[in-house]
């Protein structure tokens, strides 16, 4: 393991955060909202530290990554996000408490949208737009924007890419992994761009719309008001937000090659179809529920049921109506869209599509085997056999989600919170989803969790957000050794 080039690029990540502090600085000037001080305080701390990093660790001949670098840059790189994203929290007065700020930020960068505060239309403009900024940058991944600069450092970046990338299989878009994230983030930020386009022309302000705009690509969730997208009780609004945040949901390879024109490319995708089918049934399912029991209208129960389906299965965690009013069915429908998560390669948390679809596919490869034990077949997606190291990679990653979901959710459940709440809170930390059930419900929030449950929480959205072999291979001794 190089510790010079993984310190080198920390400090690199660190030099861009700083920078990145600028746009919410010039917001707190422009609205003179009193966070200026505290913003230009956390920059130049930020950006001090990592100049002095960077100074420190001059390059060395052997600069090429190997898979532990990869790994150690990735998971270090997001604790030292997380750890200097608090500072304007801490230093405006906004979040006191190391504790609370710490999951503040962390859930911006990992894009969990799970929330301490309990009055955010106070914070001044410019931690708002700072704590949407962090949903952004880790929607497409810090780790990944960096990249782009790697060959001006002489350091190459696939290993980067490859424990960065959530998805069970990379898929390069270019030959070089640098132009790959230059790519990537295009589609990105395009995205975003038309979004607050369509916001700012409904009638919201425009820097609520560049806020929200910078949460629903990233499928984060953070919002500037206190009831979420539920406070504009807007149809416009809503399917403005249904449509982006079902884009973010599908794997963003597929948006490159439909701007490239390839018209047919969502429909040839077998990933693509599952995802959208599943959405178009949950939907149905929930609307038939809740019409008549919650709502009379059929068309307000379709809006609502579309709107918390595609929020909570793209892991977005925007919320336009209160769903624990809604019958126990629905619930679980969308507790179930917490689980499921949205497709490999997009912005969204979760098990992903890919994942079920191989795992139930490979249970019927099973028993095909078993009722023809001579027969020779292999296991395919969309045309393409599926190496054995995927599915046992996919069946591992299984495993260890559902080991660390129930042993989370046990911590949680011996440090006093009901049954509901433990679960839900655990999987909407480890699914990056945001709100959950029980305690933390949609219109409740993180504050009442105790200190170590919280901690807890941290990790889950660190292990889904990295899905989990990234962060939990460093707690092998294996890794440690030469």
């Amino acid at each position: 393991m190089h510790s010079r080039t993984i310190t080198r690029f920390i400090a690199v990540l660190l030099l861009f955060l700083g920078l990145s502090m600028v746009g919410p600085l010039l917001v707190s000037l422009l609205f003179r909202d009193g966070s200026t001080s505290a913003l230009l305080s956390s920059m130049a701390v930020t950006l001090v530290t990592g100049l002095i990093l960077f100074v420190a660790t001059r390059p060395q001949e052997d600069r090429q990554l190997n898979h532990r670098d990869g790994v150690a840059i990735v998971t270090f790189g997001w604790v030292m996000a997380g750890l200097f994203g608090t500072l304007p929290y801490l230093f405006s007065g906004a979040i006191p408490g190391f504790t609370n700020a710490y999951f503040e930020s962390l859930s911006g960068f990992t894009t969990t949208g799970a929330s301490i505060l309990t009055d955010i239309e106070f914070l001044p403009q410019g931690i708002l737009l700072w704590r949407s900024l962090t949903q952004w940058l880790g929607g497409m991944g810090i780790i990944v924007l960096s990249i782009a600069i790697l060959p001006y450092l002489g350091i190459g970046g696939m290993q980067l890419y490859k424990a960065e990338v959530p998805s069970p299989v990379v898929d390069k878009l270019k030959p070089r992994i640098s132009e790959t994230a230059k790519t990537l983030w295009k589609v990105y930020l395009s995205f975003t761009v038309i979004q607050v386009i369509l916001l700012v022309a409904g009638g919201m302000s425009v820097f609520d719309a560049v806020c929200h705009a910078f949460c629903t690509m990233p499928t984060g969730g953070f919002s500037t008001k206190n009831m979420s997208v539920a406070h504009y009780d807007s149809l416009y609004f809503d399917c403005v937000l249904i449509v982006f945040m079902l884009l973010a949901g599908i794997n963003f390879s597929l948006h490159y090659r439909l701007m490239k024109g390839d018209l047919r490319v969502f429909g040839r995708d077998s990933e693509c179809r599952v995802f959208l089918i599943l959405v178009a049934v949950f939907v149905i399912l929930i609307t038939l529920d809740i019409h008549g029991t919650v709502y009379s209208s059929l068309g307000l129960a379709l809006r609502h049921a579309a709107f918390q389906v595609s929020s909570i299965i793209t892991t977005t965690g925007f919320v336009s109506a209160d769903y624990e009013k809604w019958p126990a069915f629905s619930q679980l429908v969308l507790v179930v869209c917490m689980f499921l998560g949205a497709m490999a390669g997009s912005t969204g948390g979760g098990m992903k599509i890919m994942r079920i679809m191989l795992l139930i596919r490979h249970g019927y490869h099973q028993m095909f085997q078993i009722i023809h034990p001579h027969a020779v077949t292999t296991l395919k997606l969309d045309g393409r056999p599926v190496p054995a190291d995927t599915l046992s990679s996919i069946w591992g990653f299984f495993v260890l989600y559902l080991g660390l979901f129930v042993t989370a959710s046990l911590i949680m459940a011996a440090l006093g919170l009901d049954l509901v709440s433990s679960f839900a809170s655990v999987a909407t930390s480890i699914g990056n989803v945001g709100p959950g059930l029980g305690v933390v419900g949609p219109v409740r929030n993180f504050l009442q969790i105790p200190l170590i449950g919280k901690w807890v929480l941290v990790l889950c959205m660190l292990l889904g957000r990295l899905e989990i072999y990234t962060v939990i291979v460093l707690f092998a001794p294996a890794y440690w050794r030469k």
